[in-house]
């Protein structure tokens, strides 16, 4: 036998048998260590169990009840199959928790940040910067306590590997929902079981408005479509100074002054990013018969108006530019002319006509040309236009529009003045069926109703159309009426809501 009268003197020099039972129990417990047999428990001395192995034991148990799981990328929505990686937020070595950003991917359609789903380390990224990813493929891989039991089989790293179906990291306990990050991070602010929304996105894909149209059944509240930037009055000055009138005198552009690198090879690079959604836009555009149509406005009366609101609008926090005018001059517009705010489909068999009036406005950015829409404008004030603008515009300096704020539009407004055109020959941007080209605002004689030369802040407008359904008569009456109101701002009372 193993302890014999002599043996059991031996194993009073250890600390006590239930120690070692504990110490080869430890052993078995691990996956990656071999069970050691009994009869070699006899040769440990009593320091090399006490200093080197039984801690060696526990420092390998510990390592080995963790689990490497692939964080995949998930599929974030409008048929995007890649997209490229702008910033990581994250390193290797990286502790992390659930919902904590991981990093910023670009598609050809908005920026959006990805965020955790799991609670663990960071072991590996695998892209870099400006590198593609691809939609089901792993970003990072997340060590995780398997104690906690979060990772679903088909995430975790396997020696060898095995072949499992592919999924995202919107799966949670089996139970397969289609949300992305953000979307789950509503639900839960708001402590919504996303089991019980139904879901109007792709392959019953949950939205973010789903989850706002079942808070609502929920409340009775009306909520907004899109967040709205908070407004801090600013602190008034003990002290208000005049400020000094602006030099309304032409200023000659001019250029800035950059070092000029030459080479002596050509570079070519890939089409990407914005860039990439411009070219599919743009291409779908050429199969639209466009018309033009232009015309002047006078905008004397609404630049003496607009003097007037822009003290209003700062106390309130808010940049007021002539834009939220224009805007909401065309949603009353189309409000009389429907058929300028709809769609039509592939075949031409069908029009239709859209409720909400999501006006879409062009920005140059560093990124590219994109536009986001200002959502549901038939419903919004002036003031209400102006600080979604303000939202808009700041989000787009910083890259950070997301894919709810470029998509939707209805009709847009392309204001190539800011930069210093006149007039301009727009590109209808599918589905969409009409687009405006506003130009710079210029002083320039007229006369007025005596015959007499004044002064007059005019501005030029280029329309175009789709012609197969909309005429030459129809789209000059709706530019007709939306120059009446901004010729005659006090006429939008009347139909504001």
């Amino acid at each position: 036998m193993l302890f014999s009268g002599s043996s059991k003197k031996i194993i009073s020099k250890f600390y006590s048998f239930e120690l070692l039972e504990v110490c080869i129990h430890r052993v078995r417990s691990c996956s990656s260590i071999r069970f050691i047999k009994s009869k070699y428990v006899c040769v440990f001395d009593k320091s090399a169990l006490k200093f080197s192995h039984q801690q060696r034991l526990f420092r390998t148990s510990a390592v080995s009840c963790g689990q490497i799981v692939q964080f995949k990328l998930s599929d974030i929505g409008e048929g995007i199959t890649e997209v490229t990686v702008k910033e990581w937020y994250i390193k290797e070595g990286d502790s992390v928790s659930q919902f904590d950003s991981i990093c910023e991917v670009q598609s050809d359609k908005a920026s959006v940040t990805i965020t955790s789903r799991y609670d663990g380390v960071i072991r590996k990224l695998h892209y870099s910067i400006d590198d593609t990813a691809f939609v089901g493929k792993p970003l990072v891989d997340i060590e995780i306590d398997a104690s906690k039991g979060v990772a679903s089989e088909e995430d975790v790293v396997e020696t060898p590997p095995m072949s499992h179906e592919e999924h995202t990291h919107q799966e949670i306990k089996g139970h397969k929902t289609l949300a992305t990050p953000a979307v789950r991070r509503l639900a839960m602010e708001n402590n919504i079981k996303l089991s019980e929304v139904v879901g109007t996105g792709k392959d019953n894909r949950i939205l973010k408005e789903d989850i706002l149209n079942y808070l609502a059944k929920q409340t009775g509240a009306i909520l907004p479509l899109s967040p709205k930037a908070e407004i801090v009055p600013p602190q008034r000055k003990a002290e208000a100074v005049p400020a000094a009138p602006k030099d309304k005198a032409r200023k000659i552009p001019v250029p800035v002054s950059r070092p000029l690198a030459f080479s002596e090879k050509d570079k070519t690079e890939p089409v990407t990013g914005f860039q990439k959604a411009m070219v599919k836009t743009m291409s779908a555009a050429l199969k639209i018969p466009h018309f033009g149509y232009s015309d002047e406005i006078d905008l004397t009366q609404l630049v003496q108006l607009r003097e007037e609101l822009k003290p209003l609008a700062e106390i309130r926090g808010v940049k007021l530019s002539f834009m939220p005018f224009f805007i909401k001059a065309a949603s009353l517009g189309l409000l009389q002319y429907p058929i300028l705010n709809a769609s039509l489909d592939e075949n031409c068999q069908n029009v239709t006509y859209k409720a909400s009036h999501n006006i879409g406005v062009a920005m140059d950015t560093e990124q590219g040309l994109i536009v986001p829409n200002v959502k549901n404008v038939q419903v919004c004030s002036v003031f209400d236009i102006a600080v979604e603008l303000n939202r808009l515009q700041s989000l787009g300096s910083a890259g950070q529009l997301g894919t709810s704020d470029l998509t939707g539009g209805t009709f847009t407004l392309s204001n190539i003045g800011t930069i210093g055109g006149t007039y301009a020959k727009p590109v209808i941007l599918p589905p969409e069926v009409a687009i405006g080209a506003l130009g710079k605002i210029q002083v320039l004689p007229r006369f007025n109703s005596k015959g007499e030369v004044i002064k007059a802040q005019i501005m030029n407008v280029s329309w175009s159309a789709d012609h197969r359904i909309i005429d030459g008569a129809t789209m000059a009456r709706f530019s007709n009426l939306w120059k009446s109101y901004l010729e005659n701002p006090a006429l939008m009372l009347l139909d504001l809501k």
